[in-house]
């Protein structure tokens, strides 16, 4: 439907562009290509923008990140996704970006829970663990690798595979937490960190979405998933550029709005429940 709708956009336009000398362009058009290119421009952008404004200082995992990110997927514009330095560069630098991953939510889990110690503590050693499993069930899972999977990519990439979309499922799961979390207390967060947790969260179920439907197996149409997921990493790299700012450090956000009464008394559960949680990590 997607495709469809683009390629009647494309012909709709194609007299008027060879007009003015464009219709080659639109001839070779690629989603894939051109949302790509939005990713690393919004990457780079958010990037200097952080630096710019000192908040690479408070965001530094995610700053990191982006750092790392831009000259990789530039990478992938020149190079063939079938070939051999692809793969190369595919297996060095996934884990790198799976570190990354684990570690961006670390920081969100920090920044949101930065005035409770005790769930923050909490949250890292169960994610700590979680991390851990899904590494040794990765790996006791490559017995169970297909033939098929090894001749067409190898036992190293059949195992990165399997233990991102591990830690993806995990992640995701973790990341809920934390929007469960804000959906439920009436806590006080600048509207930076609101808005780096929502596009965080998109950008992360949208990355780990065609990884999930490889790990179980859900048959669809690779490219059709692959652009969508790219189209919506691209948005996700300009909503950063444009979401986050110095301004947005000042600015308080309070959710959820709740009565009085019942704000009181979720905020005093949350700060019992960070006290015992605090006790019992002094231990």
């Amino acid at each position: 439907m997607v495709d469809a709708a683009l390629v009647l956009f494309l012909q709709t336009l194609s007299p008027l562009a060879a007009l003015v000398g464009w219709d080659a362009l639109i001839l070779h058009f690629d989603a894939g290509t051109f949302f790509r290119i939005i990713s690393i421009l919004g990457s780079a952008l958010t990037a200097f923008k952080l630096y710019r404004a000192g908040l690479h200082r408070r965001y530094r995992m995610f700053f990191a990140y982006l750092v790392f990110r831009i000259p990789c997927m530039s990478c992938g514009l020149f190079l063939d996704t079938s070939g051999a330095p692809y793969l190369w560069l595919f297996t060095k630098s996934e884990p790198v970006i799976m570190l990354f991953y684990v570690l961006i939510v670390l920081e969100l889990y920090r920044l949101v829970l930065h005035e409770y110690k005790g769930l923050y503590t909490l949250g890292r050693w169960a994610m700590g663990a979680a991390m851990a499993i899904a590494v040794a069930v990765s790996m006791l899972g490559l017995r169970g690798a297909t033939t098929h999977e090894v001749q067409k990519f190898s036992f190293w990439v059949v195992f990165e595979l399997r233990a991102e979309a591990r830690l993806d499922l995990a992640l995701v799961l973790f990341i809920l937490l934390i929007i469960g979390f804000l959906g439920r207390y009436p806590i006080r967060l600048n509207r930076n960190v609101i808005v780096h947790t929502v596009v965080y969260s998109v950008f992360f179920f949208a990355n780990s979405l065609g990884l999930v439907f490889w790990f179980f197996k859900i048959n669809i149409k690779d490219e059709l998933v692959n652009t969508t997921l790219m189209g919506i990493a691209s948005v996700c790299a300009v909503a950063w550029w444009i979401g986050l700012s110095q301004k947005g450090e000042e600015v308080q956000v309070h959710l959820p709005s709740l009565g009085p009464g019942a704000e009181q008394r979720a905020l005093q559960q949350l700060e019992a429940l960070n006290a015992t949680l605090l006790r019992a990590s002094r231990k």
